[in-house]
């Protein structure tokens, strides 16, 4: 009986599985169609830090794979409600009535911080490359490569958007009894201290501007946690 059960969990994995790749791919086909578009939105920050000056390839199939990678990426982020979508199928027999109450909600608010922080990380980007490129003066030129400028704002953009989900760990510490709203709140000076450190390794750019656009929201998120969990978590 547990083989034929384990056969069976293992069948309806692999058939969700395939649904998110052909998810994947169709969302990758859309993100290829607009794939000139996909590219002036990331790298509109780079000209308005740099006006006028055009991103570069080096080689000669360059071109071709920033454009296959971009268009993979997009597809990532078309085929997400169908991912998400997909997890939960799989996940929620599983769960106990409890479980599903919390679960719909908070998934909600994780999507919705990780829009958040994506998109104060957008608009932070222009700034801290502005800071970077300042450094070279009149003597130094920018000439920045597609591929190493796609990677930088990408890998920028996912650590704003990671960054921002801090609330959601902080009330799940909260709801399983590791931390309490009490201890969070006379911990608060120490916490500041601690946003300050991840927002300045989050943000290499050195620029005080940036760094506030960072850890300003993020303390905010740490004091909407507290409240969250006294308003929801009375025992």
């Amino acid at each position: 009986m547990q083989t034929a059960t384990y056969a069976e969990h293992l069948a309806e994995f692999r058939s969700r599985l395939i649904k998110c790749v052909i998810a994947v791919l169709v969302g990758s086909v859309l993100g290829f169609a607009f794939n000139e578009q996909v590219l002036a939105f990331l790298s509109e920050p780079y000209r308005i830090a740099v006006p006028g000056a055009p991103l570069n390839f080096f080689r000669p199939g360059e071109a071709f794979s920033i454009v296959m990678k971009m268009s993979l990426w997009a597809g990532v982020v078309f085929a997400s409600p169908v991912i998400l979508y997909q997890i939960w199928a799989f996940v929620s027999p599983a769960l106990t009535p409890r479980e599903k109450k919390w679960a719909v909600p908070l998934t909600l608010v994780f999507v919705t911080l990780f829009l958040a922080g994506i998109t104060v990380g957008y608009y932070a980007l222009a700034r801290g490359l502005t800071f970077l490129f300042e450094f070279g003066g009149d003597n130094l030129n920018p000439v920045i490569g597609a591929d190493d400028y796609l990677k930088f704002s990408m890998r920028f953009l996912l650590a704003f958007g990671i960054s921002f989900e801090f609330p959601v760990f902080l009330f799940a510490a909260m709801a399983v009894g590791v931390t309490t709203s009490q201890k969070l709140r006379s911990g608060r000076r120490w916490a500041v201290i601690a946003i300050l450190v991840v927002a300045a390794v989050i943000t290499p750019t050195g620029d005080p501007l940036t760094l506030m656009m960072l850890s300003v929201p993020m303390y905010l998120l740490y004091e909407a946690a507290i409240l969250a969990g006294r308003v929801f978590l009375k025992k």
